[in-house]
């Protein structure tokens, strides 16, 4: 049973900088996409991020393109969320996700694997 662990979160100020990690156990995700969603309060988890374990496509929400990097160590295992110029709206506890697609367009109840989340909170 594949396991996700985050870790990464904190506060920031607006404009400043939070890298994110997820690491997998228990089971092989070098053939599955890997990525992220998050979920600010009373909201829907929202869609952030995710990389193919294919060829490395990125793909990534309109609100957090030029600002957010994902990104894949080379065993495959483990995965990152470099956030720049974050903005109080970035606020959110951000999960780790790992399934053999996520995209955009993917309904996050039926992704298979989650992490349990890490806070991020942007202050001004």
């Amino acid at each position: 049973q594949v396991q996700l662990k985050e870790s990464g979160g904190g506060l920031a100020q607006a404009g400043g900088s939070l890298r994110l990690s997820c690491a997998a156990s228990g089971g092989t995700v070098n053939n599955y996409y890997m990525g992220w969603f998050r979920q600010g309060p009373g909201e829907e988890r929202e869609f952030v991020a995710s990389i193919s374990w294919r060829d490395g496509s990125t793909y990534y929400r309109d609100s957090v393109k030029g600002r957010f990097t994902i990104s894949r160590n080379s065993a495959g295992n483990t995965t990152y969320l470099q956030m720049n110029n974050l903005k109080p709206e970035d606020t959110s506890v951000y999960y780790c996700v790992a399934d053999r697609v996520v995209l955009p367009g993917n309904f996050w109840r039926l992704l298979d694997y989650w992490g349990q989340g890490t806070q991020v909170t942007v202050s001004l």
